[in-house]
């Protein structure tokens, strides 16, 4: 289980900012990289739980590397499956829409998930399979070397953190560690199901680009932001 320890809310290890490069953008591409490489190839022959035997593709990022952003889901749905990529079905539309509206594009962000493979029938995935994927989640977490966390919806922040809080009652409030700074809000899905809740995740995702503008990490905007209507963002 993760730990509520104060000074230790998470459950990645997460190591010392001080240690890291004030500038991720400026840093080399570590996506080149023959590491990277071969920390793909053991995430595509990893077996170590059984959602590895159903899936038809093992879904590791999207984005960036490094990146100053990282966004955490809980599991790979049907069309990630397919694709190879996390968040690029209706909820990874939606989500793209709000980043986008925010001036944040992926060359800005890292996008993966707890667990790497589809859970059957896009359930949650248990905590046995959250912990059998944790190891490669901690190195992937180390390749991108970000500074915000945004933890999209109640699973990822429960096997991030360890805490059961309720999400509505945590989302939009930051949780600081080791330099890091962790922002758990609601799932794209949840918004999807209930538009009423749409104000919400927006406010959470300007609260990150604001974030990445006081880290020095991003220019201030040039344009004040309005939150997006629709479900995906148009095509050029």
């Amino acid at each position: 289980m993760m730990s509520d320890k104060p000074g230790n809310p998470t459950n990645v290890n997460l190591p010392p900012q001080s240690a890291a490069p004030a500038a991720p953008a400026a840093q080399p591409a570590a996506h080149s990289d023959a590491n990277w490489g071969d920390f793909v190839r053991r995430c595509d022959d990893c077996r170590n739980c059984d959602l590895g035997a159903g899936r038809t593709n093992c879904v590791v990022w999207r984005g960036a590397l490094p990146a100053p952003l990282m966004l955490v889901g809980e599991g790979p749905g049907a069309q990630e499956d397919l694709e190879a990529k996390p968040f690029v079905g209706q909820s990874g539309q939606l989500l793209d829409l709000l980043l986008q509206a925010n001036g944040l594009t992926e060359q800005q962000f890292h996008i993966c998930n707890i667990v790497k493979c589809r859970p059957p029938g896009n359930r949650q995935p248990t905590e046995e399979e959250a912990k059998a994927c944790r190891p490669l989640f901690r190195e992937q977490f180390l390749f991108v070397r970000p500074r915000v966390i945004l933890l999209l919806g109640a699973t990822a922040y429960r096997y991030f953190t360890g805490r059961r809080d309720g999400i509505t009652r945590v989302r939009g409030q930051w949780i600081e560690n080791n330099g890091y700074f962790i922002m758990p809000t609601l799932h794209p899905a949840y918004v999807l199901r209930d538009n009423r809740q749409r104000d919400k995740i927006w406010a959470d995702v300007c609260a990150v680009r604001l974030k990445l503008e006081q880290l020095g990490l991003l220019a201030p905007l040039q344009f004040v932001p309005a939150m997006p209507q629709g479900r995906k963002k148009e095509n050029n």
